[in-house]
């Protein structure tokens, strides 16, 4: 389920605009920062501005790891 109409949310591969990187939103805490891991690779960075996070491909579309 997406966080509404053009807010990233768990699952979804988005770009972030701030940290020039594409990643999946892993959690978003308290509603106010979201917590991201690169598409490839490992780690993770947090943002606290929603609206810089453009969906790439939704959660339903993003494939399932094997």
């Amino acid at each position: 389920m997406s966080g509404g109409e053009g807010t990233a949310w768990v699952g979804d591969l988005v770009h972030d605009e701030d940290a020039g990187r594409r990643g999946i939103v892993t959690d978003v805490r308290g509603g106010s920062m979201w917590v991201l891991r690169p598409e490839f690779g490992t780690g993770q960075w947090t943002s606290l501005a929603p609206e810089r996070l453009t969906v790439l491909m939704p959660r339903e579309r993003v494939p399932e790891a094997p």
